[in-house]
């Protein structure tokens, strides 16, 4: 099993370090990629350090803030052409637990893509405002009401995808750059009739460091929602 866990980063320097370690203690297998979008606190300077002395830790740096989505496919391109046939997604903020990492990989090993679920079982959240836990909630079921897509946590973060899986999208052709991007990735896979599964996770508020969610990534995942349907019902999504 070779695996490879993609953290995008911007202003982590107070997760980073801690992440890393709680990251590479869970299996001697995993490796571990970030991409730090030039954090202006150094946190690519952190993670640097920590690669003196460690290979299994990779960075790519780039040269601005330029989205959740463009990062991850970055990443999905560095996984593939080095050969990693397992592929997970995670926050550096320690909302998803590292320690959940070895549950989504063993039933990696019987579907395609597996994710972490807030809301397999009823509402997985802690210290999340009541109404940001209400609009996440409801988000789901907006992007199952618009694609069923038979996913209860459509939106969330925390996932692992066989290599065959991101093989068969075309990269170049993905549309969202913010949160959509969950959404579309899962809707592109479920598409091509891949096994999808979900594992209860609890996800817990940020331990330190500042949201990046905005008004903008709100609303280009509602837009996105319909756009991907369009698409699909026009055959341009197979």
């Amino acid at each position: 099993m070779k695996a490879l866990v993609i953290i995008p980063t911007y202003n982590e320097i107070e997760n980073i370090d801690k992440m890393i370690k709680a990251v590479l203690s869970q299996d001697p297998n995993i490796d571990i990629l970030i991409i730090d979008d030039n954090s202006p606190d150094g946190t690519a300077d952190v993670v640097k350090t920590v690669m003196e002395t460690n290979d299994r830790v990779k960075l790519i740096e780039r040269s601005g803030k330029l989205g959740l989505g463009s990062a991850y496919v970055r990443g999905f391109e560095y996984a593939l052409a080095n050969g990693y046939e397992y592929i997970l997604e995670m926050d550096a903020d320690f909302s998803h637990n590292p320690n959940d990492l070895p549950r989504l990989l063993e039933a990696a090993k019987t579907n395609d893509l597996v994710i972490g679920s807030r809301y397999v079982h009823g509402v997985n959240i802690i210290n999340w405002p009541f109404r940001r836990l209400l609009i996440s909630y409801f988000a789901s079921k907006y992007v199952y009401y618009i694609t069923r897509m038979p996913i209860k946590d459509p939106t969330g973060g925390f996932k692992c995808f066989r290599r065959k899986v991101l093989e068969s999208i075309n990269l170049k052709e993905i549309l969202s750059d913010g949160y959509s991007f969950q959404v579309e990735m899962n809707f592109r896979t479920w598409v091509k009739g891949f096994r999808i599964k979900e594992v209860p996770i609890v996800f817990t508020e940020r331990i330190g460091g500042v949201s990046k969610m905005s008004k903008q990534i709100v609303w280009e995942a509602v837009w996105m929602v319909w756009r991907l349907q369009f698409m699909k019902l026009m055959g341009k999504i197979r």
